[in-house]
């Protein structure tokens, strides 16, 4: 005889302990470890359900929850409640993550009926029908990963049905990750010579000039203090990074600046300072002196910033991009008119870039210099040498590719003459 399924006033199925009571509200019941009786209430039955993820996550706090009542998004709720060991804006980003692409549809998934080829589907859809890129799929599946671990340490499950699901996707679209691009040597000159002879851009010099000659990542530099550089000796002391993100706390979310330790051991290092770099830090305290900014913005404690934006704040991310799409477009509408004037048809103009373009410009030129393989790792602060290897074979085969060219219009320039 076929089991008859109770259902609402709306022909929903409903779930083993859950009711709708005559005035059309909702009830779920349930015996705890001793077998005393308990029950909730909701409005509605959605209500209702999170109301019962909750009351899981309990008993799996406790003690053991039936498998067949556990979805991923009860896992979730329970490794949001332990997970440890997270800066701040990498937890907020993975809750993000979930919650926007996991939660609503595939976390409702029960544990027991899910398997590896449900993952792969699922992954499939997220680039296929809502057209995420690989690498924000590859943050839904580290956070998934993470979550569907719990089921295995519980023994719900012999194995993580996630564990190598999306190596297919990411081998299939590697064609789509574009290589990161350097500028040439004369479009970094283009950029240094627009910043140093534009009145309106000038003030951006400092901050660029120093990406530019250290390689160090964005938030190190916003976050980057007096205290931590000496002029004398001309070096720069990196130990901690500023970060901007998105804190959501229930309803509401904010936008916040944070300081963080580096990922990695290796990212506390002291770099060189050239005096390029000498002279773009005692450009910008001269700026500052001149224009009265204050130094006592304060982020965790953190005070003293090298860069401060014309309100004394620091910069982002964001602001810092933003002004290199500036830079960019009236760089070249000046290189373009000064062409038209002179009639001049073939010139070089910037490409688009951002700031993380000048992390790898750095790296670039060191490679071009032929700079120790070693001490460029320690310089950019890469934990493995692999990363910097890595980098060092696209600059030398780009460079091998410009000397050949080279080469090649230097013999056939023999040959006509």
């Amino acid at each position: 005889m076929a089991l008859v399924r109770r259902k609402d006033n709306k022909n929903r199925v409903l779930k083993e302990g859950e009711s709708q009571r005559a005035n059309g509200t909702y009830e779920y019941k349930w015996r705890d470890r001793r077998g005393k009786r308990h029950g909730i209430y909701a409005k509605t039955l959605q209500e209702l359900r999170v109301k019962e993820d909750e009351v899981r996550v309990d008993l799996l706090l406790g003690v053991r929850t039936a498998k067949q009542s556990m979805t991923i998004n009860t896992l979730y709720i329970v490794w949001k409640r332990l997970k440890r060991g997270l800066k701040d804006n990498t937890f907020q980003n993975y809750c993000w993550l979930y919650e926007n692409y996991i939660k609503p549809d595939f976390g409702l998934t029960r544990i027991t009926d899910l398997k590896k080829t449900d993952v792969r589907l699922f992954y499939n859809d997220l680039v296929d029908k809502k057209k995420l890129q690989i690498n924000t799929v590859e943050g839904v599946h580290t956070v998934l990963h993470q979550v569907l671990d719990l089921a295995v340490e519980d023994e719900y499950l012999r194995r993580n049905p996630a564990g190598g699901a999306l190596t297919e996707l990411k081998k299939e679209h590697s064609k789509d990750i574009q290589k990161r691009r350097a500028l040439t040597l004369q479009e970094q000159e283009l950029l240094e010579d627009y910043l140093q002879r534009s009145p309106t851009h000038r003030r951006w010099r400092p901050i660029f000039t120093v990406m530019l000659w250290t390689g160090m990542r964005v938030g190190e530099v916003t976050g980057l203090r007096w205290e931590d550089i000496d002029l004398e000796k001309g070096l720069i002391s990196v130990n901690h990074t500023m970060v901007y993100y998105t804190r959501r706390e229930k309803d509401m979310s904010r936008s916040t600046l944070a300081i963080n330790t580096p990922k990695t051991q290796a990212g506390n290092r002291t770099i060189p300072m050239l005096p390029v770099v000498k002279q773009a830090f005692l450009e910008e305290k001269e700026y500052q002196k001149k224009e009265r900014i204050s130094g006592g913005f304060q982020v965790d404690g953190y005070t003293g910033f090298v860069f401060l934006n014309r309100f004394g704040h620091a910069y982002t991310l964001g602001s810092l991009n933003n002004a290199l799409n500036r830079i960019t477009q009236e760089c070249n509408r000046d290189i373009l008119e000064r062409a038209k004037r002179d009639n001049i048809k073939d010139v070089q103009v910037l490409p688009h870039f951002t700031n993380h373009t000048l992390r790898h410009t750095f790296t670039t030129r060191m490679c071009e210099a032929g700079v120790n393989i070693k001490a460029m790792q320690d310089i950019l602060g890469h934990a493995d040498i692999e990363t910097t290897m890595n980098i060092y074979a696209d600059a030398t085969s780009d460079l091998k590719r410009r000397e050949m060219d080279s080469f090649e219009k230097f013999f056939a320039s023999m040959q006509t003459t």
